[in-house]
């Protein structure tokens, strides 16, 4: 008897005419870790918000532990024992551990008075008996990512599941926050859990998972045992094709030096500890400099300031020499500074907007000719990108149908149009799947062989090793590492900067000449 079966399972969104599951079927046995895989678009969290309740399916029938259930939301899910942990954190950071674990099961006083202490007792002992290293009585907002992970699982083990579901699960975490994480899945099987896990990582695919379904365009395409099948083969049965994993990056002498940061400080009223504290950093032409960091340590705060989003507390923001310091970003894009941010649903796309609209927002004056759009001209365009960077879909219909592949398809072109000396990316290739994120690299290694200086801000570390010339990791807003990408560097160390581990300048001014590094880091 199979543990869960999802049978000729099938969802239709009419509103942006999308048919995300076509007839699907998912079989996961009991105490497994069963991964689920497949390109941006593919149905993969369709087909899991219908499992855990926040979605309904058009027909399929669903069987766990042998019985038919319906699932009509999340409250229906965790009482059968089948829990979800989201990508994004559903954390209140002003609570407490115990307080997040127990909210809407609120242990009582007298009936009516919240009682605390009965709560943290509780947690502690759901933290205890699965070997958990957090204490309950911790605030969120003093937590490591990678324990506010931990608290998400421990809010579903309070509720008592046994099936749980993790949506990429380690996109934020470091390497040592990824093995912690792992060994607790592996010692949750041991005592009977049986996971579900979405991911784009093949290479955690292969490390973690005992099976692993493929799915393509709403559909299963393949059910494999993961020890018999290689990286490869799972991404060719993903997209459809083969899949290149090595890039070709060119040894290139980077050029003169086209934008800086100059002791640049961001603080807050009322803040004691600034959100940046002291950044210097150079970018020069034919360059990628990568900034390594876990969210919540000043990589958003930097993206807002390299962007002109925000003003400066202190310090210089230098484009050729110039200082541009200041709140307007329309002094940076005058400058002809490119950017394209981690936030492209909010910030580098307006939704509501045709992909058309979205395209030509950063260079709409080319077509007018007294005050009116030449449409021929803006249709020409638009097409030649769209092929260029082979967007899928109706330039006439909100970017927000589109899937996250190619809204940011449609950034890079924008972006990229406008031939930028210097380009800003911010997590480029978050939560995309492998082809998409081949293509973004392959755009990136292209700028630089053109010349252009390129700040890369990312959680990962695959992609700021796979591409970056000279590697800073910021902890708690600070630079405290840098490193030259060719001497053998690895992800494990970079962790430990990024956790705060290791500090090699301890506020100690240190040079930006690439020429001063020996042995990957800046003495």
């Amino acid at each position: 008897m199979f543990y869960l079966v999802m049978e000729g399972i099938s969802k239709y969104f009419p509103e942006n005419g999308v048919q995300a599951n076509s007839d699907v079927n998912l079989v996961v046995n009991k105490n497994e870790i069963h991964a689920i895989i497949g390109e941006n678009g593919a149905g993969k969290s369709t087909l899991m918000k219908i499992l855990y309740g926040l979605v309904r399916a058009d027909k399929g029938v669903i069987k766990f532990k042998g019985q038919k259930v319906d699932i009509h939301s999340p409250m229906d899910a965790n009482r059968l024992g089948i829990g979800m942990v989201h990508q994004h954190f559903q954390l209140i950071r002003e609570f407490s551990v115990a307080e997040n674990v127990v909210m809407g099961t609120e242990p009582r006083k007298r009936g009516v008075f919240f009682n605390r202490t009965e709560a943290v007792r509780r947690v502690t002992e759901v933290i205890e008996k699965y070997g958990f290293n957090i204490n309950a009585e911790a605030q969120v907002s003093n937590l490591t990512v990678g324990q506010m992970q931990q608290v998400e699982i421990v809010k579903i083990l309070y509720r008592k599941a046994e099936l749980l579901i993790l949506d990429e699960p380690t996109s934020v975490l470091t390497e040592q926050e990824i093995k912690r994480l792992f060994e607790s899945i592996r010692e949750l099987k041991r005592q009977g859990k049986t996971f579900i896990i979405i991911t784009h990582k093949l290479d955690e695919v292969k490390e973690i998972s005992d099976r692993v379904t493929v799915m393509r365009k709403g559909e299963v395409v393949a059910l494999k045992e993961t020890k018999d099948v290689d990286k490869k083969k799972l991404a060719e049965l993903m997209v459809g094709k083969s899949v290149l994993f090595e890039l070709e990056k060119e040894n290139i002498a980077p050029g003169k030096v086209i934008f800086e940061l100059k002791d640049v400080a961001l603080r807050l009223k009322g803040q004691e500890r600034p959100l940046l504290d002291g950044i210097n950093l150079k970018v020069r032409s034919g360059e990628i400099v990568g900034i390594a960091g876990v969210g919540g340590n000043g990589l958003g705060e930097l993206e807002n300031v390299v962007s002109g989003l925000f003003k400066v507390s202190e310090g210089e923001i230098l484009y050729r020499g110039e200082n541009i310091a200041g709140p307007l970003t329309s002094k940076f894009r005058e400058k002809g500074l490119g950017y394209v941010p981690a936030d492209r649903l909010n910030r580098g796309s307006s939704l509501q907007s045709s992909v058309r609209e979205n395209i030509i927002v950063t260079c709409h004056h080319n077509f007018l000719r007294n005050g009116v759009f030449n449409q021929r001209k803006i249709n020409d365009f638009v097409e030649h990108l769209s092929k260029d960077y082979s967007i899928s879909g109706d330039a006439s219909v909100p970017i927000g149908t589109l899937s996250g592949g190619n809204i940011q398809k449609v950034i890079l072109a924008r972006e990229l149009a406008v031939g930028a000396e210097f380009i800003v990316f911010s997590e480029p290739t978050w939560g995309l799947d492998v082809a998409s994120s081949e293509f973004i690299y392959e755009n990136i290694l292209k700028l630089r062989k053109k010349g252009v200086a390129i700040l890369l801000i990312s959680s990962n570390l695959d992609e700021i090793m796979a591409l970056a010339d000279r590697i800073l990791v910021m902890y708690r807003g600070r630079i405290t590492g840098r490193f030259k990408n060719d001497s053998g560097i690895s992800k494990y160390m970079i962790g430990e900067y990024m956790m705060g581990i290791r500090d090699d300048y301890r506020k100690v001014p240190v040079p930006e000449d690439v020429s001063t590094v020996k042995k990957g880091i800046i003495k």
